[in-house]
């Protein structure tokens, strides 16, 4: 009987991961105004933007914690969407910041996220590619989810671990973006 449910646990998980890789990236991207991104860096300074993310992030982490199982399972999906937009806003943040342009495509943009959850990234955006980004950012948020059944304490661990995961992953595209460099042609 066990064996069953665990079997159809890791079968929902798989097409929660394909759903998340072929709609619900591009989705979330698209959904998210590259001009507004600009505007935030260019009045807040790259670290003003960045914490800015790092806070809205906690702020759905705490609130999916804060109520212990009851605030966690409706919270669970709202603070895992909001992780990702709040990661991708920073993404692109940083994008513009380093290379002076915000309007990036899906294919380059992922490119990078995929480099930042440490999935390897090749010339081309893969559908297993998409599938590991999903499936790695379901495997981080799925480690928190335990950590917040005790209420007001889950809602502090949880509006911590996504403060640290915004500002940790942000450092990590810093230092990657230093290296970027670019060509103008004529």
């Amino acid at each position: 009987m066990k064996l069953i449910k665990l079997n159809k646990i890791g079968t929902d998980i798989r097409l929660h991961t394909e759903n998340l890789a072929h709609t619900g990236f591009r989705k979330i991207f698209e959904g998210i105004d590259q001009l507004k991104i600009k505007n935030g860096v260019d009045k807040l300074g790259l670290e003003g933007f960045i914490n800015q993310c790092a806070c809205l992030a906690a702020g759905s982490g705490a609130m999916a914690g804060s109520g212990g199982m009851f605030t966690l399972v409706a919270g669970i999906p709202f603070d895992f969407i909001n992780l990702i937009t709040q990661q991708f806003r920073a993404i692109m943040g940083i994008m513009y910041y380093y290379r002076g342009t915000y309007d990036n495509g899906f294919d380059d943009f992922m490119s990078l996220v995929a480099t930042s959850v440490r999935v390897e990234a090749g010339v081309a955006i893969t559908r297993s590619m998409m599938e590991g980004i999903a499936e790695r950012m379901l495997v981080i948020l799925g480690t928190r989810t335990a950590e917040r059944l005790v209420p007001v304490v889950g809602a502090v661990i949880g509006g911590t671990a996504n403060y640290l995961f915004i500002k940790r992953m942000a450092e990590q595209v810093k230092r990657m973006q230093k290296d970027y460099v670019v060509i103008q042609v004529g």
